[in-house]
């Protein structure tokens, strides 16, 4: 989830992908001492990042992981202990080592190998254990270059059942270190995609020069155009780069193929044209179509690389999401949550979350001039596409809500996900686990109560029976959150995040707002109590600053002096982050105050740039239109690591997003991520051993890493892509 711990089930810790062709040149010496490849081999304190089999219970006992194994199993592989996303280097040198015992004499295998297809192995061994702790070690050559091998110990066929105890395990070899060689292109930085003709053109250029330096700009045919000279910055704390900027927005000609050049570098190249954004608008929409529950993915509408079966409908082997029973000891009754999205690269569906995503879908079109045609199944429909798409969001959270004459009726239930981590790579319709509906909570309860309101106002010129459903659930939400104004989501668990929550004070001044938008009755605006404040932006935990967003669609609903105080308030929240935006190497709205990059910053800076853009709309101000546009530049390159974090826009391009069907990295029979899907992006907290392993240290602005396993800094979700969608359609518009 994207800010949930995960389970060592999907975890692993990986070597960057450049790893034999980066040592082109370079003598094939072993390190030395050795380089270490497993995480927490020793078991000091706790599992992670070691995973088990679900037949197979594991814990942390007196410093050892010990599992049990479990009798009646066929296959050695079907009772594991494992961790994901080793390194291995072909040809190089691998030594395993490890501490095993077991409650009776017994034989299992140690096996690292490659994590999919073909399972190039390292070494496969046999071991005969007893009830005494003993000591092994075997060393093999590795046939295979992979940054996703697998350690596991693999006990199943058992006759009997037995525990198996593990401690200090250790992998040492290879040549390159953890974190590998991190490569970030060229030092000229630019939106990799390109620039509209009358927005912002700026570049960043890493240098350790002081002093103004000569720049060109050449076409496609590498004609100089433009020439001028850098500004020297200098330090910008975030990334740790010494920097000058590049501004060459006196030439507005358009045309493909255009590269920035300082003395010997040169930029990636970039587009300048009118219809920029047209194409990622489309893309970053149609990601909630590839991701819905419960219909088929079809390949009219997607490409046959994306096309899959509908997940989560009771076909074999799911158990689906028609009939879903509570969590065991939290009610006694199922529910049909059948539609919506998956959440993020799990399966899991989550009411916060999701209600957050489809709230902004409906700004989008609040904000949006024109409807853009989807590729979707309800295309030929006189609806707008986008409410179309929300509509299937929509549905999903009106079936979470406790129905009448249950205990907590109208309270919503904040999620619904697996009962254990599910594995990667996996297709939705392949997941087998049980799914559980999570006990309601007051969050969840007014994130309905918020959308559903936004939904009647909304829907009621295309679909008035939807509209008056969302306004009746929306309001009976209202009274369940009053009647149980604390109810909270637990931390911790696992097979989902948890999404916990336990201020809810801003969700009920959002509700509040919403609700008096729809309604216009007195009662709901005495209960707005919050504002929008630039310390807190927006997002699924912190909701206040949505009632003030709410309002600046409905200003017949306020007197002049009241609109003119909502203006004043979102005006200075823009002026704080266009502030942010100037004092950064890399124009950014997004700048954590104390200097640490959250899970799913990038999503900041899209939510920061939406109030940029609104509060340009609000004041005609050209510097908060430049400053929203200006923020795309950093989510499509032009930042600390060189990086478009959006698959299928520019020259470096994030492609190995943790998503369990989007998993081609992992396993090629499935697709990678499809073009439009923005990754989290970077995120100091290091909460994957992915990230672990090859970030450590690294500057704030440069903790990310395009591996599939690093969940903390590379995970997709809706409410990080419905952000994207909104920011791209206002850029496809000004």
């Amino acid at each position: 989830m994207p800010s949930a711990r995960r389970s060592a089930l999907i975890a692993g810790s990986a070597a960057l992908t450049v790893l034999a062709a980066t040592l082109i040149g370079t003598p094939a010496t072993a390190a030395d001492p050795p380089y270490e490849r497993i995480l927490n081999g020793t078991f000091d304190t706790e599992r992670e990042p070691w995973w088990s089999s679900s037949t197979t219970p594991s814990a942390v006992t007196n410093g050892r992981l010990c599992a049990q194994i479990p009798a009646g199993t066929v296959n050695p592989w079907d009772s594991m202990i494992g961790q994901d996303d080793v390194p291995l280097e072909q040809g190089q040198p691998y030594t395993l080592k490890f501490d095993a015992s077991a409650s009776k004499p017994i034989q299992f295998k140690a096996v690292l190998q490659q994590q999919g297809p073909p399972y190039g192995t390292v070494i496969g061994q046999t071991v005969t254990a007893g009830t005494t702790m003993q000591s092994f070690s075997f060393t093999n050559n590795s046939p295979v270059t992979d940054t996703h091998g697998q350690m596991s110990f693999q006990a199943g066929g058992a006759a009997e059942a037995y525990t198996l105890c593990l401690d200090n395990i250790s992998i040492t070899g290879g040549i390159l270190p953890p974190g590998g060689i991190r490569d970030f292109g060229s030092p000229v930085r630019v939106n990799q995609v390109g620039y509209l003709p009358g927005g912002p053109h700026r570049a960043t250029y890493v240098t350790s020069a002081t002093t103004p330096l000569d720049w060109k700009l050449v076409d496609s045919g590498n004609k100089t155009v433009a020439v001028g000279k850098t500004t020297p910055y200098g330090p910008d704390a975030l990334s740790g780069d010494s920097v000058q900027l590049i501004d060459f927005g006196s030439f507005r000609t358009t045309g493909t193929g255009f590269k920035l050049v300082v003395g010997e570098d040169v930029s990636e190249p970039f587009d300048i044209a009118k219809n920029l954004y047209s194409a990622l608008r489309q893309d970053s929409l149609e990601y909630f179509y590839n991701n819905r529950s419960g219909i088929p993915i079809e390949a009219k509408y997607v490409g046959d690389a994306w096309a899959r079966a509908a997940g989560h409908i009771g076909v074999a082997p799911n158990k689906g999401d028609t009939s879903v029973p509570c969590v065991p000891g939290s009610c006694d009754y199922s529910l049909d949550v059948r539609d919506g999205w998956y959440d993020a690269g799990d399966h899991g569906k989550y009411v916060v979350n999701g209600a957050l995503a489809a709230w902004q879908l409906l700004d989008l079109y609040e904000e949006s001039d024109r409807n853009v045609s989807l590729k979707i199944p309800e295309n030929a429909n006189r609806v707008p596409d986008v409410l179309d798409e929300a509509k299937w969001q929509i549905d999903f959270l009106l079936r979470m809500q406790v129905p009448a004459g249950q205990p907590l009726a109208g309270m919503v239930h904040h999620k619904i996900h697996d009962e254990a981590w599910t594995g990667m790579a996996l297709a939705p319709a392949a997941d087998p686990q049980q799914r559980y509906l999570y006990p309601p909570s007051t969050a969840a309860t007014l994130n309905l109560a918020a959308i559903g309101a936004r939904c009647a106002r909304v829907y009621a010129r295309w679909d008035h029976a939807l509209a008056a459903r969302c306004l009746s659930a929306a309001q009976t939400a209202w009274k369940a959150a009053e009647l149980h104004p604390t109810i909270y989501a637990p931390t911790g668990g696992v097979g989902g995040g948890a999404y916990d929550d336990v201020k809810v004070t801003d969700e009920f001044s959002w509700a509040a707002a919403e609700l008096f938008a729809a309604t216009g009755k007195a009662s709901y605006k005495r209960r707005i109590s919050t504002v929008l404040k630039a310390a807190d932006g927006f997002s699924w935990q912190e909701t206040g600053g949505l009632a003030d967003l709410a309002l600046a669609r409905v200003p017949w609903r306020l007197s002049v002096i009241e609109r003119l105080k909502l203006i004043r308030r979102i005006a200075t929240v823009a002026d704080s982050y266009l502030a942010d935006l100037r004092s950064q190497g890399y124009a950014n709205p997004y700048k954590p105050a104390n200097g640490q990059y959250v899970w799913g910053s990038n999503s900041g800076t899209a939510n920061n740039a939406m109030i940029l853009a609104i509060a340009a709309g609000l004041t005609g101000r050209p510097s908060y239109r430049s400053a929203a546009l200006e923020s795309l530049d950093y989510l499509l390159g032009r930042n600390a690591i060189n990086q478009s974090y959006v698959t299928g826009y520019g020259e470096r391009d994030s492609h190995n997003q943790h998503h369990r069907f989007w998993s081609h990295s992992l396993n090629p029979a499935y697709p990678s991520p499809y073009p439009g899907s923005l990754a989290g992006g970077a995120n100091s907290g290091l909460q994957d051993p992915v990230a672990q392993r090859n970030l450590v240290g690294c500057a704030p602005a440069k903790c990310y890493i395009d591996e599939i396993g690093s969940y903390s800094t590379n995970e997709v979700a809706v409410n990080w892509n419905s952000a994207l969608a909104w920011l791209t359609t206002y850029a496809d518009e000004v």
